[in-house]
């Protein structure tokens, strides 16, 4: 097994601020003030800075996807969210649709959406396209 090396200014870091796995709010708010203060000096930041600041990022954001992670949702859903987020009728979307029938024909379940409605889909709301999977 080989060993690792740190610097010493940076096991100094360490021990005034010894990162460890978050698991509560607190926790998250502390590192996440501390990379603020590391962020706002990054110009004059010393590398064992810079490597402490992008520990505690991996460890934030490794807590906030498990924390504040998104439930799915089906294509349908999220063609009625955003038709309802922009106040759009089902007339609105002919043009990514092609027409008011296909629009139907989706919006009610009888036709799945094809990868060209999910491009002027993505496109007409500035979304990804991953959102319609």
């Amino acid at each position: 097994m080989s060993s690792v090396t740190v610097s010493r200014e940076y096991s100094v870091l360490l021990t005034k601020v010894p990162p460890k796995v978050i698991r509560t709010e607190k926790e998250n708010e502390a590192y996440t003030e501390i990379v603020h203060d590391l962020d706002r000096r990054s110009k004059t930041l010393t590398s064992a800075e810079k490597e402490l600041a992008e520990l505690l990022t991996l460890l934030i954001e490794d807590f906030e996807e498990k924390r504040y992670r998104l439930p799915r949702s089906t294509p349908l859903n999220v063609i009625r969210f955003l038709m309802e987020q922009h106040g759009l009728r089902q007339k609105d979307l002919a043009e990514a649709f092609g027409t008011p029938s296909i629009v139907s024909e989706v919006l009610s379940g009888k036709r799945d959406l094809s990868k060209d409605h999910i491009r002027r889909l993505s496109e007409r709301f500035h979304v990804s396209p991953e959102l319609f999977f």
